[in-house]
């Protein structure tokens, strides 16, 4: 496995993951960059049951999991803005930004994952499934509920 190429075709997608996971530029970073030398130290484990972008978001999401314990608490959503344009965007969209990742956090497992997996990392419902060891179909009910439970807490003014 070449990770150079690995890295240039999946790096994107496993960042945006992260940041996904932990709502922070910076950790989304990190997490990324310990989830590529995990992979590296264990590529002779990957099997090939499932693609290697399925592979990553495990391991990244594994790794995310490890940053909470080592923690023990929940990473604030923050915002690094570096230039004038990106602080006028993010001054735009930060507070629906918020709003998301707070009703998303109260969704609980494997809702949350699920919803996260399927919109932010734009995963299939059966490599969804595969992270979980469940079925297609399984990913497909929870994302629906997950959807179902986000527009209640939506329509009920609850965050």
């Amino acid at each position: 496995m070449d990770f150079e190429d690995v890295y240039g075709k999946y790096s994107k997608d496993v960042y945006r993951f992260c940041l996904s996971l932990c709502g922070c530029h910076s950790t989304a970073d990190d997490i990324t960059s310990e989830t590529f030398l995990k992979a590296i130290k264990t590529c002779g484990s990957f099997r090939g049951q499932c693609s290697v972008k399925v592979w990553l978001c495990q391991i990244a999401r594994n790794t995310y999991y490890d940053y909470l314990r080592k923690h023990s608490r929940l990473v604030e959503l923050t915002d690094d803005i570096s230039s004038e344009t990106e602080l006028e965007h993010g001054f735009l969209e930060k507070d629906e930004a918020l709003r998301i990742h707070k009703l998303l956090h109260k969704l609980g497992d494997p809702y949350k994952e699920v919803f996260t997996l399927r919109v932010f990392a734009e995963l299939s419902f059966s490599d969804i499934g595969k992270i979980f060891a469940k079925s297609e179909n399984w990913a497909r009910v929870t994302f629906h509920r997950a959807r179902l439970r986000l527009k209640e807490s939506t329509n009920n003014g609850k965050m």
